[in-house]
């Protein structure tokens, strides 16, 4: 499964894009650091059953402080954001939005699944799958399979890894309840090639434009 440095990296790399001609150090920083600050709910989940990939990686995490947002620049007669951080902080607290929805909780959906619409659905939905084109089969995707068994469609059951009654994701932090004391605990950095490029290219990225940013003008060609 990514890992927060993964989640991170790749946060970097949306953020960079997504900023713009307002990136600076500060607000790739809030990015990169709110998209990390998803996976506190591992600490959580050793004493709550449950809580890791549930309590913060679900839609409302975003959805909520999004619609704040949209209620307070849009129709308060006096934005708080704006008045405090002008356009800028509006810009980048979007940013910052989308990074954590895409870079994190939406990542960790498509590798072994988060409960996405916790607390309203305690259900764990595992996205993981393929998207391929075939000469057989036309386009074919296996990330979210419909299953119409009993005439009305409904998420298929490879697509359910269970609820957070019954399901536990092990962690470095968290290695399970009934974890003997000796249990070697591993601390994921990256999980494949493909994940750890990304991370790679990530923080590469990053420390150029990081680089740049500190740069006096006059070293500028």
């Amino acid at each position: 499964m990514p890992s927060t440095v993964v989640h991170v990296g790749l946060a970097g790399l949306l953020g960079i894009a997504l900023l713009g001609d307002r990136f600076d150090t500060r607000a790739i920083v809030v990015v990169m650091a709110a998209t990390a600050l998803i996976d506190l709910d591992t600490l959580v989940g050793i004493y709550w059953q449950g809580a890791h990939r549930a309590v913060f990686h679900n839609v409302f995490v975003v959805l909520i402080p999004a619609i704040v947002l949209y209620w307070d620049v849009n129709w308060r007669e006096t934005s708080f954001v704006r008045s405090r951080w002008g356009a800028y902080g509006y810009h980048v607290a979007w940013v910052t939005l989308v990074c954590v929805f895409v870079a994190h909780i939406l990542l960790d959906a498509f590798y072994n699944g988060v409960a996405l619409f916790w607390p309203l659905d305690t259900t764990f939905y595992d996205l993981s799958g393929e998207f391929y084109l075939s000469n057989h089969d036309g386009i074919v995707q296996t990330f979210v399979e419909i299953s119409t068994n009993d005439g009305s469609p409904s998420v298929d059951d490879s697509s359910v890894r269970g609820t957070t009654a019954d399901t536990h994701y092990y962690t470095g932090f968290d290695p399970g309840p009934d974890a003997e004391p000796d249990t070697e605990r591993i601390f994921p950095i990256a999980s494949s090639g493909e994940l750890f490029v990304t991370a790679l290219a990530g923080y590469l990225a990053v420390g150029y434009r990081v680089w740049d940013d500190l740069r006096s003008p006059g070293e500028d060609e």
